[in-house]
């Protein structure tokens, strides 16, 4: 899983795979779900994020299992 922001176009993108993107959905008129050919979600395209999400802070926790 990647996560970029562009702070030039304030636009943040979540990779959760490099699958081949087929198919795209609006969510809203700002959040993309982009889509691969067995409709698992490749890509999330968030437009305006700093008004969408707290994207100044950012963590990643793995939860134990068990």
């Amino acid at each position: 899983m990647k996560v970029k922001y562009f702070p030039d176009t304030d636009t943040l993108l979540v990779a959760f795979s490099d699958k081949k993107i087929v198919e795209t959905h609006d969510l809203n008129e700002n959040v993309l779900v982009e889509l691969d050919e067995d409709n698992r979600v490749v890509s999330m395209t968030i437009e305006h994020a700093k008004q969408q999400t707290d994207v100044g802070e950012f963590s990643y926790q793995l939860a134990s299992v068990g």
